[in-house]
């Protein structure tokens, strides 16, 4: 493996940000490589951090139900992103970043539950397909649809023998100088699939679990089972769905990962020669909704409660002790010293569960922004982004560029002293350093200004729009510019400048420019979307049973 690492690099990257953390040598430069902490939330939502509701509604405080005093301590003393971006669900998100590729290249088009595929299910391969490809994934949805589901992989490719001589360099591959290390939700590897854990990809696993959800109480027997009872014609000896690490004393799942990655930082402390790269990947705040008895009953009475439409006690709960976590992590970091060279980023994996689109009603609000997780609406995909690094990124700034999730790999790698642009070309990464946007001053600029997302399901969330079902989606943003493509026949436009939370649509008074992007979107689709990971019409489809408010319309008939 390469090892992309180059000294002068870092020296200028650092001296770009602030004061080098050693001194020089008279043969040469002798910087330090520094340590990276990447915390991922899980369906977060932009409006559940407090900072990011006052920034966005102008509000105080506290008129402010949710709590996150440390995640605010991090925007203050951090640099902040108002408009980064996820995809629409979490395994997309995560391949995504671990890939540095849009997730569609990657064949991750969505989230699931334990799903049958070839390799789980001991079938052969059908030609062009991969193995961890699943065999069938749909929703319980009840009317008419144009279109039936594509399938979708379930695992990121490492090499091993069952991915048809498919590798991804990891993020932790890209930085072989640094000790990496993984807590909490993989979701990337194909249901327990033996060759693409964490450890496969680079990563010393500590708790790891490679499903959806977990439960937060009582989770270690379901994190630790081995029998393929599931899956009993799996290729492997024992289920590698996951492994709840050394026993910390801790009831609750937020509580125990933490302190995982605590006595991961003594550790690393007492190492000091061996930059280190944590991968914090948390659950919350993901479903099923269960908080602790203490934080739900402080919430249950807290005058606050509805603001913005945040009225769930047990939802609030989740969020303060994930924001807790973050505390905790950061006054680890002081009293270990490992602050002076730690780089702090906190992300969510896509936006809130929006309580106006779910069945259940259940989840967050992500009001003023569109719509939740599954949209591809700017309250599905906009999501909070933090970058803390003592001394080395500006305090208390707002970056309004878009960035996306596939820019967190060649960003870190360049930020850990590695060669990014050398990376972008060798594994064809869709994603850029935003390196340049947390410098005071620099001779070269984030220049990105497209991305892609996909979404080839029938999903029984409910559509902004309509309140049916969700139908296939994909959309494009170029420069201020976001289409949103419904399958079912719809064109959505918007200017996310003028108009953030999408509220006047330019589809109709703007076709040009509303085609020209519907046919860029379709381009790369075709080039770099297999088209067995795109919807296929529905034979069985009654358009007399239409209930949607317009008639089905094939846009991609002519093509």
């Amino acid at each position: 493996m390469t090892k992309y690492f180059f000294p002068c690099f870092l020296s200028l990257l650092l001296a770009s940000c602030g004061p080098a953390s050693s001194t020089s040598e008279s043969d040469g430069q002798n910087i330090k490589q520094p340590n990276i902490i990447f915390i991922l939330a899980d369906d977060f939502g932009i409006m559940d951090t407090e900072g990011y509701a006052r920034y966005f509604s102008g509000v105080e405080a506290e008129s402010i139900y949710y709590e996150t005093p440390h995640l605010n301590r991090l925007m203050r003393e951090g640099t902040s992103f108002s408009q980064a971006y996820a995809t629409q669900l979490c395994s997309p998100t995560r391949a995504g970043i671990l890939s540095g590729k849009f997730a569609p290249r990657t064949g991750f088009m969505t989230a699931m539950p334990l799903r049958e595929t070839y390799y789980n299910q001991a079938l052969p391969v059908p030609e062009g397909h991969f193995s961890h490809d699943v065999l069938d994934h749909r929703d319980n949805i009840l009317i008419e649809r144009a279109w039936d589901n594509s399938t979708s992989n379930s695992a990121l490719p490492t090499g091993a023998p069952d991915d048809n001589g498919q590798d991804i360099l990891s993020i932790a591959e890209a930085m072989p100088g640094h000790h990496s290390a993984f807590i909490g939700k993989w979701h990337i590897g194909g249901f327990g699939a033996a060759g693409h854990q964490p450890a496969d990809h680079g990563f010393e696993p500590l708790a790891w679990f490679d499903g959806g959800g977990s439960a937060y109480y009582n989770w270690r027997k379901g994190w630790n089972q081995k029998s393929k009872a599931r899956f009993p014609d799996m290729p492997q000896p024992a289920w590698a769905i996951g492994d709840a690490g050394d026993s910390t004393g801790q009831a609750y799942l937020t509580d125990d990962l933490t302190v995982q990655a605590l006595d991961y930082l003594d550790d690393r402390a007492n190492k000091p020669e061996e930059p280190f790269f944590l991968y914090f990947s948390h659950f919350a705040v993901h479903s099923p909704y269960q908080g602790k008895a203490e934080e739900v009953a402080h919430f249950e009475t807290k005058p606050a409660r509805g603001w913005n439409g945040h009225n769930d006690p047990v939802y609030a709960s989740m969020i303060k002790s994930l924001d807790r976590s973050v505390g905790q992590l950061m006054e680890k970091l002081k009293a270990t010293g490992l602050e002076e060279n730690t780089l702090v980023v906190f992300m969510s994996d896509n936006g809130g569960i929006d309580r106006k689109i779910t069945p259940k009603g259940d989840g967050t609000d992500n009001a003023p922004f569109l719509g939740g997780k599954a949209c591809l609406t700017e309250g599905g995909i906009r999501v909070p982004l933090i970058v803390w690094w003592k001394n080395r990124v500006a305090s208390g700034k707002w970056v309004n560029t878009p960035v996306d999730y596939t820019d967190l790999y060649p960003t870190l790698v360049a930020m850990a002293g590695y060669d990014a642009e050398a990376l972008i070309k060798s594994e064809d990464l869709d994603g850029r350093s935003f390196l340049p946007l947390l410098q005071e001053t620099t001779q070269k600029t984030y220049a990105k200004d497209t991305r892609y997302w996909h979404y080839p399901f029938n999903v029984i969330y409910n559509s902004p729009y309509d309140g049916y079902p969700l139908t296939p989606h994909s959309a494009i943003r170029e420069g201020n510019m976001k289409l949103i493509f419904d399958w079912h026949g719809r064109l959505h436009l918007y200017d996310l400048v003028k108009d953030p939370y999408e509220l006047n649509d330019l589809a109709q008074t703007k076709p040009e420019l509303r085609q020209a992007l519907f046919d860029k979107l379709l381009v790369w689709l075709e080039e770099n979307v297999d088209k067995r990971y795109w919807p296929v019409l529905n034979p069985d489809y009654n358009a007399d049973e239409e209930v949607r408010g317009q008639a089905f319309h094939n846009l991609t008939a002519t093509r």
